[in-house]
Formats: structure tokens, C-alpha cells, sequence
């Protein structure tokens, strides 16, 4: 029974619609995007074998109970710039995604995001995903290796990843790919995303609102990026490393619990 149910939800899933009160889309105080992703079940893991994927990607049952939001695009490097001033001699209409950022600067992105007059009076508290809220959205109901089917063929035009018949490899601007089912760009490829989790294997069994363990020595990162192959793009495809670390193939998206205030859709600058 529990495994007809993994295949169940493997192939559909599952969701619970949010209240009516909130927007299915919002744009914050800065012009960044965010949609509504619906409570639901699904099937967290791989259905492949092998490599140690079994150990990484343990097939189980993950309920999130809570709907919340999560950003259209990667951050980019303008939105990154707006906020913690980094670099004030690229433009704020840079739409690259933002690379070269640890775990601890994506998390005091969201903190200091969340400061913002603006986020403060809508009640907005922003944070990175939960590795499993990632998934979630990421697979937007497909039970397949990808958010779209399992054919290799058709990943290019979702993802930016190695060409194998070409030598030149590199990321592109946010959302010049297709979208996901709900909305979501880049998902596959392009550069790989912090999540908020600490690595821990998987459980065995059925779990709900999963956060990682409270400590450990790796923070997880999903996604694939432009130098990957298909392999490493999948929706199940996990890895980890310390939160110091940053590298030009990791980037963040930034996901936001429901505010205690109705979303007011603001117009971006």
C-alpha cells in the first residue's frame, strides 16, 4: 500500500489550495516576483538506482502542510547589488544571476530584504527554501526526472547546462528559458541553489514540514548549473558543502512563509 501510494504521488502529486486571500503572484518592493505554492504531498527522491543515489535520494513521502511563496527567478546580481551594495558599478538592471555567494550571504540577503520598509509593512519575512519545499517546487507535480518528463532531449529548453557538443560553457540572464508548471524559471540549470537545510541522508519513512537537522556540516544546494550535465539538473539531483563556500556555479532564490497581512501586489521600479 505505502509503495502504490509513493508511485501515486510520483506521478501527480498532490495539493491543498491556500486561503482565497492570497495572490497567486506578488511583486515586491524592489519589482522582485514571487508565486503561491500550494500546500500538497508528493514523492521526494529518486526513483533510480546506483552511484549512492539510494543513500542521497532515498524515495519517501513528504507532506508540506504550509503554502508559502517562492521566487520566479533567481536572484540577480542587480536585485543581490540593490540590497547589500556589493558591487555599485553594476547596474540594478543586471539580470544574471547572482553567483560567488555563500550560504551565510544569500541568508543575510533574505534578513536584510525583510528590513525594507516596504517588506515590513506587508508583513513579509523572507528566507531560502527548505530543501524539500525546493523539490516541491521544482517538480510542480512531475513524478519524472524532470519538471517536465524524463526525456534528456527536451531539457534545453528549460535549463542552461554543458553542451557536450560544445566547448564553451556559461549562465545566462534569469527567465530566458520556459517556465515550469507553476511559473518557476531556471529550476534546472543555470547556476545551483542554496537551501536552508543542513545534509542529512533521508528518512525512510513518511514525513511532514521537513527542516534538516538543526546542525551539520554541509548546506544543501539543488538544481544543477551551466556546467553540469542532464544528471546533475534533475529534480532529485542534491549535494552539500559548508556554508562559507561560494563558487560562480551557486546562486540562491529567495521563499517567503505566508505574511500575517494580505500580499499587496506592488509595482516594481
Amino acid at each position: 500500500m505505502r509503495l502504490a501510494l509513493l508511485c501515486m504521488l510520483l506521478v501527480c502529486g498532490s495539493t491543498i489550495p491556500a486561503s482565497a486571500q492570497h495572490l497567486k503572484e506578488i511583486t515586491n518592493s524592489i519589482g522582485m516576483k514571487l508565486v503561491l505554492i500550494h500546500a500538497g504531498s508528493f514523492a521526494m527522491g529518486s526513483r533510480s538506482e546506483g552511484s549512492g543515489r539510494e543513500d542521497r535520494e532515498l524515495l519517501h513521502e513528504v507532506t508540506l502542510t504550509k503554502s508559502f511563496y517562492l521566487g520566479v527567478h533567481e536572484v540577480t546580481r542587480g536585485k543581490y547589488d540593490e540590497i547589500m551594495g556589493a558591487k555599485p558599478d553594476r547596474p540594478r538592471t543586471n539580470s544574471l544571476p547572482m553567483q560567488n555567494v555563500s550560504w551565510e550571504e544569500a541568508a543575510a540577503f533574505c534578513e536584510r530584504l525583510s528590513e525594507l520598509p516596504g517588506e515590513k509593512a506587508a508583513g513579509r519575512v523572507y528566507r531560502l527554501p527548505s530543501e524539500a519545499e525546493w523539490e516541491y517546487s521544482c517538480r510542480a507535480s512531475s513524478g519524472a526526472t524532470f519538471c517536465f518528463g524524463d526525456s534528456v532531449e527536451l531539457l534545453g529548453d528549460f535549463a542552461w547546462i554543458k553542451d557536450e557538443k560544445d566547448l564553451f560553457v556559461s549562465f545566462y540572464p534569469v527567465g530566458l528559458k520556459k517556465a515550469n508548471r507553476w511559473g518557476l524559471y531556471d529550476m534546472h540549470g543555470n547556476v545551483y541553489e542554496w537551501c536552508q537545510d543542513w545534509y542529512a541522508n533521508y528518512p525512510s519513512g513518511a514525513v511532514t514540514d521537513p527542516q534538516g537537522p538543526r546542525s551539520g556540516q554541509g548546506r544543501v544546494f539543488r538544481g544543477g548549473c551551466y556546467g553540469d550535465t542532464a544528471s546533475k539538473c534533475s529534480s532529485s539531483y542534491r549535494f552539500s558543502i559548508v556554508p562559507t563556500f561560494s563558487s560562480s556555479e551557486i546562486g540562491f532564490r529567495i521563499a517567503m512563509s505566508l505574511p500575517i497581512k494580505q500580499p499587496e501586489s506592488t509595482p516594481s521600479k
